[in-house]
């Protein structure tokens, strides 16, 4: 990494209820001594720095301001969660030429500064628009990745600590592929701290297996639907996983995080964008991390993978 970038800087692109969530996250996080907000609309940007800010007597000494894109040269990560949201009965891919178009004005310029840093797509569909942030980029592949199906992950995380009153935290399970409908759990790599999951099922008195995957598999792919459909948009969890990517980036973590990135010919899939489990450090993305799949869930990921190449394939870049 270059030496005018400063570790403990960051820029949000987007102070939309995503950008805004993230920030207030990572103000408490004491990961970084400065942000920068930068919003097309600056007096909203200026809004939320100043709202945050008042946060920082609870938490660490930090600068939180509204700025623009001369402010991201030094910066060490720069995320972008500006676009359109998710409405009520749209899926993440309706969002795809909305988004797509914010992002040919944003990525060029990143690019005409000097920014040396880390670029982390949070913007939906978060695959399809990391891949675009590559190509308008120019970027070296490694330092360019989405927050991917980590949220989606959680959830699995989440939901799988409360059907087995376990702590989610010792439960080790991934969502691969998209960050979307086509997404797949990997249940064959599953387990709750080395114990193969179908084993610690049974441990706590669960012997359906076949049922309670499926239906747990389709809770997680639904719950940002559900919340959607309740408060119309979703932040918290998200905001979260930025965070935690930002962990391993800023603290050199080498974390192994199922985060957007490009794939080289894993599982067949070739030059697509996709969630797969990569370490993460300093410098980006490390290698990707293979893991167990089954026949079954290695064919779901690869068709999962085809169908965002064939809209990747479809935009004007």
């Amino acid at each position: 990494m270059c030496n005018t970038v400063n570790s403990r800087k960051a820029a949000m692109i987007g102070c939309g209820f995503v950008g805004s969530a993230s920030v207030f996250a990572l103000m408490q996080s004491g990961l970084f001594t400065e942000i920068v907000l930068i919003d097309a609309d600056k007096s909203k940007a200026e809004g939320e720095a100043m709202d945050i800010s008042h946060g920082i007597p609870f938490a660490r000494q930090m600068k939180i301001y509204a700025g623009d894109y001369d402010d991201i040269e030094d910066a060490s990560i720069v995320i972008i969660s500006a676009g359109a949201g998710q409405k009520p009965g749209e899926t993440r891919l309706d969002l795809v030429h909305k988004n797509v178009n914010i992002f040919k004005s944003i990525i060029p310029e990143i690019s005409q500064r000097n920014f040396q840093g880390i670029l982390l797509v949070v913007a939906n569909p978060v695959d399809i628009l990391t891949q675009v942030a590559i190509r308008l980029s120019g970027f070296p592949e490694e330092r360019v990745m989405g927050s991917g199906t980590m949220l989606d992950t959680a959830r699995l995380k989440h939901a799988l600590g409360e059907h087995l009153s376990v702590d989610s935290r010792s439960v080790h399970a991934f969502i691969i592929g998209e960050h979307g409908d086509s997404e797949v759990v990997a249940w064959s790599s599953a387990n709750v701290s080395g114990i193969e999951l179908s084993k610690f099922c049974e441990m706590r008195g669960h012997y359906k297996h076949k049922e309670n995957a499926d239906e747990i598999a389709q809770m997680v792919k639904n719950s940002a639907y559900e919340i959607i459909n309740r408060k119309h948009a979703t932040y918290y969890g998200v905001a979260m996983a930025v965070k935690r990517i930002c962990e391993a980036i800023v603290m050199d973590e080498k974390s192994i995080l199922p985060v957007s990135h490009m794939i080289h010919g894993a599982y067949g899939i070739e030059d697509v964008v996709i969630s797969m489990p990569a370490v993460v450090g300093a410098d980006g993305l490390e290698t990707n991390v293979p893991i167990v799949l089954s026949g079954d869930e290695a064919l779901k990921l690869k068709e999962s993978a085809d169908a965002l190449k064939e809209i990747v394939d479809s935009l004007e870049l």
